[in-house]
């Protein structure tokens, strides 16, 4: 069996977001292809940690997508 790399980025989300949004934004993430999971908590809601497969997609990817649905954003610890 061979391992799949794995690799987790944060977004910092500078609007406050409602719940609402935040799932379209989580929703988006998911449908790119190598995304594997998106984690957005409801005590940190400007924040958003999505971990993917490097070989399949980038962060630059991820903020893009995030960026086009409206909002301010950026990596974190990059």
């Amino acid at each position: 069996m061979s391992d799949i790399p794995l690799v987790d980025v944060t977004l910092h989300i500078d609007e406050t977001l409602d719940k609402a949004k935040r799932a379209e934004i989580e929703e988006r993430l998911r449908a790119l292809d190598g995304v594997i999971s998106v984690h957005s908590p409801d005590d940190k809601p400007h924040l958003a940690i999505v971990e993917y497969n490097p070989d399949r997609l980038n962060s630059a990817r991820i903020l893009e997508t995030v960026t086009r649905q409206g909002v301010h954003a950026e990596l974190v610890g990059l």
